[in-house]
């Protein structure tokens, strides 16, 4: 079982800094899908990071699979924001997607077509980045994701900006990606109905405001309204 467990994680971009995040701790295991929610300067973007490996805390400790995470980092990938990349430079979808194989190694016709059909855009394959559609978009970088040999998935802002039934397509994917045992982390700036399709909900606010079922964290959320306390619902 590859679950990832993070413990009282504390970061900061400087030593004289504020913190960005304190005491975080939660646990991701296989199977589920879960939502990070959060406001803006949450901290939500940071806690990808480091759980990713690319942001060392300041203090706390990550363990995947029970080993430490500089030991396990193949067995996560992160899915950037659409905006980190320039969908008008002139490559394909199948060119996009190759480049997620890690260490920069040659992907196999079966590897790129088994991670294009994942998502649902084989058909795609030949496509120049510049003429898919924001769905499309999302779906071929979740595709550049899936082609890793990671168990764990952690996705930034992945439906932001989609029309609906992008969103809900998108919500989709990621649903059966879950129910085939693998891990999911997605933050998002949605509170509502949408967040019924996750398993489990991650509240942050710099730290850890609330954490469960998505009945349960809107739940402790309330209640945190009902006290006068800030809150990112």
């Amino acid at each position: 079982m590859t679950s990832l467990i993070a413990e009282n994680l504390t970061f900061s971009y400087s030593v004289h800094s504020q913190a960005v995040l304190h005491n975080v701790s939660i646990e991701l295991n296989p199977g589920t899908l879960t939502a990070l929610v959060g406001p803006n300067g949450a901290g939500k973007s940071s806690l990808l990071r480091l759980l990713q490996g690319q942001s060392k805390p300041s203090k706390g400790y990550i363990s995947i699979g029970g080993k430490p995470l500089i030991e396990a980092r193949e067995q996560i990938a992160l899915m950037p924001q659409r905006s980190s990349i320039n969908w008008n430079f002139p490559m394909t979808v199948e060119g996009l997607v190759s480049l997620g194989k890690v260490n920069h190694l040659k992907s196999t016709c079966c590897e790129l077509e088994a991670a294009l059909q994942r998502v649902g855009i084989s058909d795609l394959a030949n496509r120049r980045l510049d003429s898919l559609s924001g769905g499309q978009q999302q779906r071929a970088l979740l595709a550049k994701t899936l082609i890793t040999p990671a168990k764990i998935f952690l996705l930034d802002e992945p439906c932001s900006a989609l029309d609906p039934f992008a969103r809900k397509k998108f919500l989709r994917i990621i649903r059966q990606l879950a129910d085939t045992g693998a891990t999911l982390f997605v933050s998002s700036h949605d509170w509502g109905k949408s967040l019924n399709a996750y398993d489990k909900v991650v509240a942050l606010d710099k730290t850890v405001l609330a954490f469960g079922t998505p009945q349960e964290v809107e739940e402790k959320l309330d209640s945190f309204t009902s006290m006068g306390n800030h809150c990112c619902g």
